[in-house]
This record gives structure tokens, C-alpha cells and sequence, in this order.
């Protein structure tokens, strides 16, 4: 099979799909912890989370980096768009609570496949010119994640480099045919550390504790390698019987949702070989 991996790029790369949603005001803490799967308050100021987004049957409309700047003020940096539109669905819910929801059109964020400057873990970092830090990946492949600053793009390579170093990492760019069709145990969200059994109630909560703690989660993502490039929604099969889906895609990698227990036999995509490849540790926060 041939190594059609994307090169690297070096420096940091605007990241076109990359944008963000602002949450500000007394109640931006309380509101965010209705919304949204992870749990909020527990999340110190200056520090960030992966978090999502569900419908009310426990599906996966979006995966975001969630940052607490401070009490009244979150960030979440959408990676595969739609902020305009889930901030104006956001809104419908606000009711008396004090709190904005806009779309930073103008606040930029891109990434690097190195060390961040002053980041660590889930720790933020303040630099110059008001750029916001966050490190964005482990030992076995270290990236760094800017919000703000002026970044150039570097073309289609390097941004299908940082699209599958996500998916090494396990983390899921959900295109939109596949938006509301994922839970967060099948999409792997666990790894990430993304959502929270114990918190109070969310949209989607009851079916997220009930998988997890009666132990129905049956199916969750593998990483595989294509002969060529596959497309988001398309079948994996086994012994000539179609066993997963592909749920994100870069170039010839793709996460892919299985069964947890998997029989002997090869895998294929459209007839043609996929072997499963190792997920890269340490992207939990």
C-alpha cells in the first residue's frame, strides 16, 4: 500500500475551516454548562476542554475546543465551521439569561506541528498581541494552536497535514453529512475526555449516561489507512459484509466507527485493502 500521507508544513497555517463562537456575560458559565456535553465549572479559568454539542437523542452535532478566558467569557473553536449558524441556534435558548453569543468572524486561529511557546496541556497561554495559546497535542506529535494573530495559509498540503494529524489523534472533523448521526461513545469522545456522566442535565444526557454506565456502548471509531482516498458515509466491509461507516476523512486516512469486538479477516473500502493504524495517545484535556 502506498504512503500518500500529506507532507508537513512548517510554522503556523490559518486553518480554513477553523472558527469560533464567543460566549459572554454573567451567565455564559451556567448557560454553556446547560448546552453542552462536558462539565464547565469545574474548568479553571485560563484552561480548555473538548466538548460537544447534541441533539436531544444523544447525537453529535459538533466537537469543539472549549476555552474558559474567565468567568464571564468562553471560547469555542469550532474546527469544522458553522459557528454563524450554531450561534443563531444557540440563541433560540438564552431566554432571560445574561449572556452574548456572537460569531468572531474576524478572530482567526492556526495551527503548527510543533511544541507550543508557552502552553501546556490544558493550561492557556497569553502571548503578544493578545494571541491566545493552547497545545494541541501530545509527545508523539506536538501541535500548536493560535487564536488571533495573522497567520498565512499555506496551501491544500499543509492543510490536510493538520486534518490527519487530528485524526491520529482521534479527533473527529464531522463534515455535515454526518452531523446528528454519531453518539459520543461511537465517535470515540471518551479518549478526549469530551463529555461528563456525572454533570447535570444537557440535551442528549440521559442516553450518554444510560450507554455509558449499563455498558451499550458496542461500536467506536478505529483509525484505518485507505488504498486511496475515501469519503465520509461510505461502507467498511469484512468478509464480504459491511460491518462500519466512515465518519471523517483526510486524504487516505479515515476514522472509521466498528464493532468494538472485530472478527478475523481483512477490511476494504470500496473493494480495495484499509489496514487499521494506532491512535495517538494524549489529546485528552
Amino acid at each position: 500500500m502506498s504512503d500518500n500521507l500529506a507532507p508537513t508544513f512548517s510554522g503556523f497555517h490559518a486553518l480554513r475551516m477553523a472558527q469560533i463562537v464567543r460566549l459572554s456575560g454573567p451567565d455564559a458559565i451556567a448557560f454553556a454548562q446547560a448546552q453542552f456535553a462536558n462539565d464547565i465549572p469545574s474548568l479553571a479559568d485560563g484552561h480548555w476542554q473538548w466538548s460537544a454539542w447534541l441533539t436531544a437523542k444523544g447525537r453529535v452535532m459538533a466537537v469543539f475546543q472549549l476555552l474558559r478566558i474567565d468567568s464571564q467569557q468562553l471560547l469555542l473553536v469550532c474546527h469544522d465551521g458553522g459557528a454563524e449558524a450554531m450561534a443563531e441556534q444557540l440563541r433560540r435558548f438564552v431566554f432571560r439569561r445574561k449572556v452574548a453569543i456572537t460569531h468572531e468572524a474576524a478572530l482567526t486561529a492556526s495551527g503548527a506541528l510543533q511544541r507550543p511557546i508557552a502552553a501546556n496541556g490544558a493550561v492557556l497561554a497569553m502571548l503578544a498581541d493578545g494571541v491566545i495559546e493552547a497545545d494541541v497535542g501530545s509527545d508523539a506529535l506536538p501541535r500548536a494552536l493560535h487564536i488571533g494573530g495573522n497567520h498565512a495559509d499555506q496551501g491544500d498540503d499543509a492543510e490536510l497535514a493538520w486534518r490527519q494529524s487530528d485524526l491520529r489523534l482521534g479527533l473527529p472533523r464531522l463534515e455535515e453529512s454526518q452531523r446528528e448521526q454519531w453518539t459520543p461513545q461511537q465517535l470515540g469522545l471518551d479518549r478526549l475526555s469530551a463529555y461528563s456522566v456525572k454533570k447535570g442535565c444537557y440535551p442528549g444526557q440521559e442516553i450518554v449516561a444510560r450507554t455509558h454506565f449499563l455498558g451499550k456502548a458496542k461500536r467506536s471509531v478505529a483509525l484505518l489507512r485507505a488504498t486511496n482516498p475515501a469519503a465520509a458515509g461510505q461502507t467498511v466491509a469484512q468478509n464480504e459484509a459491511n460491518i462500519g461507516t466512515i465518519a471523517s476523512t483526510a486524504g487516505v486516512l479515515a476514522l472509521a466507527v466498528l464493532p468494538l469486538e472485530l472478527a478475523e479477516g481483512a477490511l476494504s473500502i470500496n473493494g480495495e485493502v484499509a489496514v487499521i493504524e494506532p491512535l495517538l495517545d494524549g489529546l485528552a484535556r
